[in-house]
């Protein structure tokens, strides 16, 4: 029964009131926790032992699940196109590795060993690669524009000069090169912020930002690298017989084979597109001449469209063993006139006739250099003619000029470009790509206005060679192939647009490629006697080898970084170090908590 003092009590205030009630019932509280206190304790830590003999390993598992991240998770899938690698007389080249699985840095990282560092073309420059390669970096990934007229003119020359360096630096490396995109440029962003942050003046930044930065895993596909075995490089060759016996031959000679520091991005569209695309115009045109009685030259014209132009003029070497040791009757072994190589004709207000012996007065070959000169003189006076005399280097690795195949079989031969220079970069690029029209470029591309120009120059040259005409009295300015005969703007376009569509790297145009049937269709239009050359290399000591897994699919996985498992395995061993030590002391924590917990009484 309650205290009269409770009953009587008319305290002033509520406050009053819970003091007064609460010293009432004091008495009996005190009784009864003294009573139950060892049993409560007793009880909760049976309770308490249950719930973490039971509840606790599941408790664990959820909590990893919740509050740790994937491991790995797929980022991003992208086409990359590695660095070339092929042998040539004995010597390697390029990159000598495919396999990439290893973790994205940019170049700016302090540390580049085992990683893949990212580059940027904008950015790219030959001494940060050659960091790379001296901090044995797991692989180099160099990231293109999708369209490179968007590159400044200074950015692509230096790109363009650098590659043969490239490739002149042999390495175990994986070096590829991939078309930029937008999840690609983000991929690029984060790594450049994350490599950047290891520069902090202060460690503890350094380890912070490591542990919870995003890094990116990046991984190819295929299997490494081997040497393509029984590789057979495709020539092509036709002819328009003169009308006579044992007439002169002219031969017109064009490699159609691109070369690049990629083969998959190698385009080639001004080299040698060009000039493959100025042959199949000139067959078309003389084929037509050839079909008229009347207008029947007293010239064999041979076609040659080589292959392996790029890799020493492996397809022209062959062609003329054949030729010349291994038959009986072939035209190349009764009267030459000359032989005219074509290449890189695209562009430009100049034409050079690249010689190796000037000729002698009276020749044919002086004959084709007057003629040239009278053409460009008279009928295009905008254009600047030259010629351009180099002995042939034997010691050098490789041929400078593809006449100089000819030249060495003692065959009187030129090339006509319009590059002054056979070091020009241009020439071996995957800059030279077909610009779109109208469009401005920075890097080599193909003026049709000019192609077209340069087509004619050198048609009407070969028609007043082969008709004679200057000795009949001819004047400089006759044009032969006018109205209905001549040279077609459209179907050059055509063929350039057609041979810049696919890469045409040596590598890449087997004998059933699509390239090589369909040159040798369009030759069958036109000529006759249209036949296959093929050259596989010597299987003891051969001249060229090639190697597969040349374009392969990267992922790129967004990880985090090593630190981050430790940090999070320390994290773990701390939260249950700490439920150790609560579970072993908690009676003492029962007891504090108690203490802490327990109203105080006012004593009045």
């Amino acid at each position: 029964r309650l205290p009269e003092t409770l009953s009587t009590a008319a305290p002033d205030s509520s406050s009053d009131r819970r003091q007064s009630f609460i010293q009432s019932f004091s008495p009996f509280l005190s009784i009864g926790i003294s009573r139950t206190g060892s049993s409560m304790f007793e009880e909760a830590s049976e309770v308490l032992e249950n719930m973490l003999k039971w509840s606790f390993p599941l408790s664990l598992v959820l909590f990893l699940v919740l509050v740790c991240p994937l491991r790995a998770e797929a980022a991003h899938e992208f086409s990359v196109y590695r660095m070339q690698q092929y042998d040539l007389q004995g010597q390697t080249y390029g990159s000598r590795n495919a396999i990439l699985n290893t973790e994205a840095r940019s170049v700016e990282a302090e540390v580049l060993s085992r990683r893949c560092v990212m580059m940027r073309l904008a950015d790219f420059s030959f001494e940060k690669y050659q960091k790379a390669l001296r901090q044995s970096a797991g692989a180099v990934v160099i990231i293109l524009p999708q369209n490179m007229s968007t590159m400044p003119q200074d950015i692509v020359q230096q790109f363009m000069e650098l590659e043969p360096e490239l490739l002149a630096t042999e390495t175990i490396v994986p070096v590829y090169f991939a078309l930029e995109d937008e999840e690609l440029l983000s991929i690029y962003t984060q790594t450049q912020i994350s490599s950047s942050s290891q520069g902090s003046s202060s460690a503890a930044e350094v380890l912070l930002h490591t542990a919870t930065a995003n890094g990116f895993q990046m991984v190819t596909s295929g299997a490494q690298s081997k040497a393509v075995s029984d590789w057979a490089i495709t020539s092509l060759e036709g002819r328009l017989t003169g009308a006579g016996e044992d007439l002169p031959t002219i031969v017109l000679v064009a490699h159609y084979d691109s070369f690049g520091v990629a083969p998959w991005l190698s385009y080639g569209a001004d080299s040698n597109g060009s000039g493959v695309a100025v042959l199949l115009e000139l067959a078309r045109l003389f084929s037509r001449l050839y079909s008229y009685k009347r207008t029947h030259a007293g010239y064999n014209l041979l076609f040659f469209l080589s292959g392996g132009g790029k890799f020493n003029y492996q397809g022209t070497k062959r062609w003329l063993e054949d030729n010349l040791d291994h038959t009986d009757s072939s035209l190349l072994q009764d009267n030459v006139a000359f032989v005219l190589c074509l290449d890189t004709l695209g562009n430009s207000d100049n034409l050079h006739l690249h010689v190796s012996k000037p000729p002698k007065e009276g020749s044919p070959q002086h004959t084709l250099l007057k003629e040239l000169e009278t053409v460009a003189a008279h009928q295009h006076p905008e254009l600047k003619f030259s010629m351009v005399h180099k002995k042939i280097n034997l010691a050098d690795d490789t041929l400078a000029w593809e006449h100089e195949r000819f030249g060495i079989r003692r065959l009187p031969a030129f090339t006509l470009s319009r590059l002054e220079s056979h070091r020009s970069p241009e020439r071996h690029s995957i800059m030279d790509m077909r610009s779109v029209s109208g469009e401005a470029t920075a890097g080599p591309h193909v003026d049709l206005t000019k192609l077209t120009r340069n087509t004619k120059v050198i048609a009407e040259t070969l028609a007043r060679v082969i008709y004679n005409l200057t000795e009949k009295g001819a004047s400089g300015d006759l044009e032969i192939f006018t109205e209905q005969m001549q040279v077609q703007e459209d179907q050059l376009v055509s063929l350039v647009d057609w041979l810049t569509a696919q890469p045409r790297a040596a590598q890449l145009l087997d004998k059933d490629s699509s390239i090589v049937n369909t040159l040798e269709y369009y030759l069958n239009r036109y000529l006759k006697d249209v036949k296959r050359h093929l050259v596989r290399a010597d299987k003891r000591d051969p001249e060229f080898v090639f190697y597969d897994q040349l374009k392969q699919t990267m992922n790129a996985y967004r990880v985090k970084p090593a630190i981050f498992d430790l940090l999070l395995a320390g994290c773990i061993a701390a939260y249950l170090g700490v439920l150790y030590l609560a579970v072993l002391n908690f009676g003492f924590l029962y007891g504090f908590l108690r203490r802490v917990t327990a109203p105080r009484v006012k004593q009045h």
